[in-house]
């Protein structure tokens, strides 16, 4: 059993499809960076304004974001502080990662300037 996110990632065909275009979309944001955890990994400038998490066959991805999203996409959402709000969906291919979904993540990205 792979016990690092990485291993988890790069022992799930599907979940390593799902972070590479993931990857791929963030690439153009400046200034921002991957922190490896145990478990996971944070998309952080200056703070977290993203969470992957490998699942077997997909991530879970949490958003950091001030506000609390509203979508039958959403999976869980959690108050955290007062101002600040995780927000998770489970993507399950690369397609997921679609127009909505990237523009919650620039919301959260741009919370952190």
């Amino acid at each position: 059993m792979a016990r690092t996110a990485r291993e988890r990632i790069e022992g799930d065909p599907a979940s390593a499809v799902i972070y590479k275009a993931l990857m791929d979309h963030l690439s153009p944001l400046e200034g921002w960076e991957v922190q490896e955890n145990a478990s996971s990994f944070h998309v952080a400038r200056g703070r977290a304004f993203l969470g992957i998490h490998p699942r077997r066959g997909g991530i879970l991805v949490n958003i950091v974001l001030n506000r609390q999203l509203e979508s039958e996409r959403l999976h869980r959402s959690d108050r955290v502080s007062a101002n600040r709000w995780h927000n998770e969906f489970i993507l399950l291919g690369p397609e997921a990662i679609d127009a909505e979904l990237l523009a919650w993540i620039h919301e959260g990205y741009d919370l952190t300037a």
